[in-house]
């Protein structure tokens, strides 16, 4: 068994390559071999979670699901732990895997009760062995009702396989899903675990493979830590190229600056800043970032730079996006740049056409930005954001980098990423500026689109995790925190 860690990366399976190592597995071993490994392997780490528990509930699905919560009750209770089991399923329907554990629960003397324990405190244990993999519709009647109670109880939760109501692939739910503290991922990892609502119910997420080795190609792809590259000795800043920032327009130069900060903090050798607000105060700016160099957009030598554009770009962006889109040699459109591109099939038309020249382009968007893209509303890509950012990335033939919690990395002909880090001190304004910036920073560096996009968003949530408790996170101060390394 493996807690996980986001200190490396780990190959995520969706659910239709899940029940196939499933059924492999099974076709060579004994009858009944898989559930009886996975119900050992749930109560030992309950055993291990709380040790001191007094009562266990463990709530049973009607399906295999439940069948592995049986198989949990039966050794909870020869170790002489209290298990009070209830069971949603039906005899006459149940899969023979689950009937097989239930005669096995019954036999060891586990006892079956019609309703949930009355009285659980916070030092007991709940066990979500209601649907797992099979969620795939809001749960109705008893099953609902038992959600709430998991949910609204003192005790921790420790779900099998997955929260029930959390959808495997896409880490949405059609209603109420179960709050875990715990969730024991038995045979593989699943992507729902990680995006979406995913990381809210999911808990710590372990992991047990039941002694199987999948054959299958991975799904799509928990990011690890960046490779720390050594800065050579014999280096200067042109060995880490230019990024110039574009934005800033009336009233939103801070969005470009955030952009050129986090550029510099990067690791960027140099950094210009192009801002479309011709009212800027020049002089008073360089006293202030003395590090950046101001130019107009005219005297960008926008052919041998990395671009950043968009961040406060305003209305304004739409009309420098044509040139950047034909000579930028590598190119981070955010925010406004991304809503100029909705709203123009002439510039995606553009932004298509860099692939076929060799030109890198990553795009930025959080979920309103990527649903305008899209043509679709809000509420349909958050159902599938690895769907949503994948389709994305092939009819615009570039990296794409979908926001929010579990940032999905989307890459042509490639499977997805999700990013493991990162955590609500993000919300705040700005922060989506750094992550352009960083991002331009990584791809001036040299790093290939889709790993500057990976790099970026871990290193980006990174800072955010370590940030000190009780200190507010302002974007200005997570710029300057950057490691790129």
């Amino acid at each position: 068994m493996q807690r996980i860690e986001f200190n490396t990366a780990h190959g995520l399976f969706d659910s239709a390559a899940t029940r196939r190592i499933e059924q492999a597995a099974m076709a060579t071993l004994a009858p009944h071999t898989l559930m009886q490994r996975a119900g050992l392997a749930v109560a030992r780490l309950a055993l291990a979670l709380a040790p001191h528990a007094r009562s266990i509930w463990v709530a049973c699905g009607p399906g295999n699901n439940g069948g592995d919560g049986l198989e949990a009750a039966l050794h909870l209770h020869r170790w002489g732990k209290t298990v009070v089991v209830t069971w949603l399923g039906d005899e006459a329907h149940a899969p023979a895997d689950a009937l097989a554990a239930l005669a096995r629960a019954r036999a060891a003397g586990v006892v079956l009760t019609d309703a949930p324990p009355s009285r659980l405190t916070a030092q007991d244990l709940c066990i979500d062995a209601l649907l797992g993999l099979g969620s795939s519709r809001a749960p109705q009647g008893r099953m609902a009702e038992w959600i709430a109670r998991l949910n609204a109880g003192p005790a921790p939760v420790l779900a099998v396989d997955l929260p029930t109501g959390l959808n495997t692939d896409t880490g949405s739910a059609a209603g109420e899903a179960v709050h875990a503290r715990h969730t024991l991922s038995l045979l593989t990892l699943k992507p729902g675990l990680f995006t979406s609502l995913g990381r809210d119910t999911s808990g710590q997420v372990w992991l047990d493979t039941l002694g199987v080795s999948p054959e299958e190609e991975t799904s799509a792809t928990l990011s690890g830590p960046p490779a720390f590259v050594q800065r050579a000795h014999a280096s200067h800043k042109g060995s880490y190229g230019d990024v110039a920032v574009v934005g800033g327009a009336p009233g939103m130069t801070g969005a470009a600056l955030l952009a050129a900060s986090a550029a510099l903090h990067g690791g960027a050798g140099r950094v210009f800043v192009a801002l479309l607000d011709a009212r800027t105060d020049a002089a008073n700016l360089a006293a202030t970032y003395p590090e950046l160099m101001l130019r107009t957009v005219e005297s960008l030598k926008v052919s041998a730079q990395t671009v950043v554009c968009g961040c406060g770009g305003g209305q304004a962006v739409a009309a420098v996006l044509p040139r950047l889109l034909a000579e930028a040699p590598r190119l981070v459109l955010d925010a406004d740049a991304l809503n100029a591109l909705a709203a123009a099939p002439a510039l995606q038309q553009q932004l298509q056409a860099r692939a076929d020249r060799g030109q890198a382009t990553v795009l930025t968007p959080h979920p309103l930005e990527a649903a305008r893209l899209l043509g679709i509303t809000t509420a349909a890509l958050q159902a599938d954001r690895l769907q949503a950012a994948h389709g994305l990335a092939a009819r615009l033939g570039c990296v794409v980098l979908l926001k929010g919690s579990g940032s999905v990395i989307a890459a042509p002909g490639q499977a997805p990423h999700i990013n493991p880090t990162g955590n609500a001190h993000l919300a705040t304004a700005g922060t989506g500026d750094v992550l352009a910036g960083l991002t331009g920073a990584l791809l001036a560096a040299g790093r290939p689109a889709d790993e500057a996009a990976r790099d970026a968003a871990y290193l980006h949530g990174r800072a955010a995790d370590a940030w000190p408790v009780g200190s507010t996170l302002t974007a200005g101060a997570l710029a300057v925190a950057l490691r790129a390394g």
